[in-house]
């Protein structure tokens, strides 16, 4: 048997390639959009994508399995269990369910029903022939099973995450039953998915250690006490997810190869920029702060692109990028097309360095060390400082008089942030404050300043913080 994963580190997810080496034919579970990394891994190693299959439903990305079975003329499986739902998939298929089997030569892929991170939810035993027919090797277990943890029972909505939390412990309890402990859990996430919470940095586990080590799979759980627990952990609820839910269940066009990997000249590309295109910088801090096209977006080509563009692009708009080499625009555009934003028109030819020769307007963001911000807030009169990052980064430790705001949300959330004497923008590092700063300056926030390295230069530099509970 041959077993490959793929993975999209700005997305955490994974996919899988699984093929038999005697009969050459493969199996392809949870595609993302730019499909063509399977074309080439099967065409490099003489391989004929036989069967295309998807877990579920997904809510973090824009699938690529309708398009990689038009391309190579597999079988597209899906859930038979969509039936009804709020989200079903709308196009051509073939329905799959528990007791099915999925066959290329010695290697058979069996489908458990898993629901609760959503009710279609399924899982895929691998067996091995050439080893055992009898025993499985593998299980591809999606969005159910974590390394660490479990799928978020909350895509659906409040009226749905009780029941769907309840599902997900049955799962638990009776779909993992009598598998054997040395079974691989090959998952469809990583850590820095919000697909679920806590979960490990590894890739992979075996399901006698989870059993062990994993806390939503400790036997000793009442169903109220795992309920109580999924539920609570629960990461913040990124609003695009609906939207790649109903692309998802829709089915997304094929791309047929990547847009927006054109160049357009500065004047047209003002133009454009004048005329609700969206601009998105794929700079760093220091050179996006240093000078970008007025209304730009400040996403950086190395950091999750995929995540923040899905967060703060808005939707159905085009898109013009700005990179630092031309080597920066394919990444970028695979990782907005992995979201579902495929309306990339192209890039500013020759950069910010053309756009400064042509003479037109420039925006910029002044970037204020930790220790320039101490003594800007230690005076009284300087900036409103406003914290972009996470809850849980938040509670572990903050800079006292901050504002907190998670970036994901601040476009929604204006009004909390003081105008006063400037905004003075904070996150871990800088990558996640350059976004924030960018949608402060789209929205008529005139004096933004960037905090330089964030709350990790704060702590090398030995600088007060408090907690939740010092603040009490």
């Amino acid at each position: 048997m041959l077993f490959e994963r793929i993975e999209d580190p700005g997305l955490s997810q994974y996919s899988y390639v699984v093929a038999c080496e005697r009969s050459k034919d493969a199996v392809v579970v949870d595609p993302r959009r730019d499909v063509d990394v399977y074309l080439d891994f099967a065409a490099e190693r003489g391989l004929a994508i036989a069967h295309v299959l998807e877990t579920h439903v997904h809510a973090d990305y824009a699938s690529g399995a309708r398009e990689l079975a038009e391309r190579t003329g597999a079988r597209l499986w899906e859930s038979v269990y969509d039936e009804g739902e709020t989200y079903a998939f709308a196009f051509p298929h073939e329905d799959l369910a528990e007791g099915d089997r999925v066959e290329v030569g010695n290697v058979r892929l069996e489908p458990l029903h898993t629901p609760g991170h959503t009710p279609e939810h399924l899982s895929f035993l691998v067996y091995d022939g050439a080893r055992s027919r009898e025993v499985p090797q593998l299980l591809l277990s999606g969005d159910f099973l974590f390394v660490g943890s479990l799928g978020r029972p909350d895509l659906l909505g409040e009226d749905a995450k009780l029941a769907l939390a309840k599902r997900q412990f049955a799962s638990v309890r009776e779909k993992l039953r009598g598998l054997p402990d040395g079974l691989e859990v090959h998952p469809g996430h990583g850590a820095g998915s919000m697909c679920g919470a806590g979960m490990s940095a590894r890739p992979l586990s075996t399901l006698g250690f989870e059993r062990i080590a994993n806390p939503y799979l400790d036997p000793g759980l009442t169903e109220a006490a795992f309920v109580e627990k999924l539920l609570g952990a629960s990461p913040p609820f990124p609003p695009y997810y609906r939207r790649m839910k109903v692309l998802n269940s829709a089915g997304p066009p094929s791309l047929n190869g990547l847009p927006g990997l054109a160049t357009i000249g500065a004047e047209e590309f003002r133009d454009l920029a004048g005329d609700g295109h969206v601009v998105v910088d794929l700079r760093d801090q220091l050179a996006f702060g240093g000078g970008h096209v007025p209304g730009a977006l400040g996403i950086g080509v190395e950091g999750s692109l995929s995540t923040w563009t899905a967060w703060v692009v808005p939707y159905e708009t085009p898109i013009l990028l700005v990179a630092e080499s031309p080597g920066d625009v394919e990444p970028a555009v695979r990782a907005l097309v992995r979201v579902g934003l495929d309306d990339v028109r192209g890039s500013l030819e020759g950069g910010m360095e053309a756009w400064r020769e042509a003479g037109f307007p420039i925006e910029t963001v002044e970037q204020v060390d930790v220790r320039e911000l101490r003594r800007r807030l230690a005076s009284g009169g300087g900036p409103a400082l406003l914290d972009v990052r996470g809850d849980g980064e938040w509670e572990g430790g903050h800079i006292e008089s901050a504002v907190h705001v998670m970036g994901g949300f601040l476009e929604d959330r204006l009004d909390e942030v003081p105008r006063g004497d400037g905004v003075a923008v904070v996150c871990g590092s800088g990558y996640r404050s350059t976004v924030a700063a960018s949608v402060l300056k789209r929205n008529g926030f005139d004096k933004v300043l960037n905090v330089t390295g964030g709350m990790q230069a704060w702590r090398k530099a030995g600088l007060p913080e408090t907690t939740p509970e010092k603040g009490r």
